[in-house]
């Protein structure tokens, strides 16, 4: 099973992710969670803006998810994506993917934020104290 959300409002805990995505069947849960940090290159860094061509992004990372899973035997995956302000320390994405072998998991995990950030239609903004820049699509 796949749970893809992407949402203005606060994510739900990797705790709370890594519920959805667990089973008997499989052995491990791979997570990755990006978080909001104070600085880049030197500069300090205010908050995060993300905006989304959510229709797209959602069939993107259903895409993402079908090709994963081609790739590796994966029981499920989830990929919760912020859009809106996201403070330091708050969380922007988060990815949890669960396998009967924790190879799998941890590799398909990296696949889907890798290719997350390249090819979703999701923008970011960084706002530095002294200005903003926009970054490429994604995380």
């Amino acid at each position: 099973m796949n749970f893809i959300e992407i949402t203005d409002q606060e994510l739900p805990t990797l705790d709370v992710i890594s519920k959805k995505v667990h089973d008997n069947a499989a052995g491990a849960i791979a997570t990755f969670s990006g978080t909001t940090r104070d600085t880049f290159q030197g500069k300090r860094v205010v908050r995060l803006d993300y905006e989304a061509y959510e229709p797209m992004a959602v069939k993107v990372l259903k895409e993402l998810t079908e090709e994963a899973r081609r790739l590796w035997d994966l029981t499920h995956i989830a990929i919760y994506h912020r859009i809106g302000t996201v403070p330091i320390g708050g969380t922007s994405v988060v990815i949890a993917c669960s396998s009967v072998h924790r190879a799998e998991a941890l590799h398909a995990t990296e696949f889907l934020i890798d290719h997350l950030k390249a090819r979703c239609p999701i923008w970011k903004k960084e706002v530095y104290e002294d200005g903003s820049v926009w970054k490429g699509s994604c995380a």
